[in-house]
């Protein structure tokens, strides 16, 4: 299992914020398991949002350099994905959306220019991700945009659907303390990620 790289991607803009501590134990779940973990937050990056110019239409690559380049050089190189994000205003955060958007790169390889995102034939079949989320109140479907988001991004970039992990109600600095399953759960999911790959549906 040492050779099983597992990345987290932490778009909170609080360096300390709910959904962070929860990608933290994802990630010390998945250390468990023998993976190599690493942590990126899009905080320490600039990300501007995709300018639908349809340059990557020639070639895959974004036009704006950035970087959203490093970090998807990481996602490239990743066997597991965890994806952190919280809700804001009943969706995705504009940071995590933005990384979203910039993958646009990826779908025109692979729908326009018909090559494929992963290269390494011994990775691609054993990418699998998560999703964790917060949000501060517990209306109806708060989730639900975002986990639709969350989907489509994993499918953009060749990554398996490992389920996704929202918790309401959760939205001071803190707060996910005093939800100690939720710490559990987010360790177990990772756990389970690191050992067992990916569900391609």
């Amino acid at each position: 299992m040492g050779d099983i790289k597992c990345l987290g991607l932490s778009c909170s803009p609080r360096a300390t914020g709910n959904t962070t501590v929860l990608l933290e134990r994802a990630l010390a779940g998945a250390s468990s398991a023998g993976a190599a973990t690493e942590l990126v937050r899009l905080a320490d990056y600039s990300v501007s949002p995709c300018r639908a110019c349809d340059g990557c239409f020639n070639n895959g690559l974004c036009v704006i350099k950035d970087g959203a380049g490093d970090i998807f050089d990481k996602i490239i190189k990743a066997d597991r994905i965890i994806l952190a994000a919280p809700i804001f205003s009943m969706g995705m955060n504009a940071q995590a959306k933005s990384l979203v958007d910039r993958s646009q790169r990826f779908w025109a390889s692979r729908y326009i220019l018909g090559q494929p995102v992963i290269k390494d034939p011994h990775l691609r079949p054993a990418r699998g991700g998560i999703y964790i989320s917060a949000a501060g109140t517990d209306l109806k479907g708060v989730f639900d945009g975002a986990i639709r988001v969350a989907r489509y991004f994993f499918k953009m970039l060749d990554i398996g659907w490992n389920g996704s992990f929202c918790y309401p109600l959760t939205d001071k600095i803190g707060d996910i303390y005093n939800n100690p399953a939720a710490l559990e759960e987010v360790y177990r999911a990772g756990k389970r990620l690191a050992r067992a790959g990916n569900d391609p549906s």
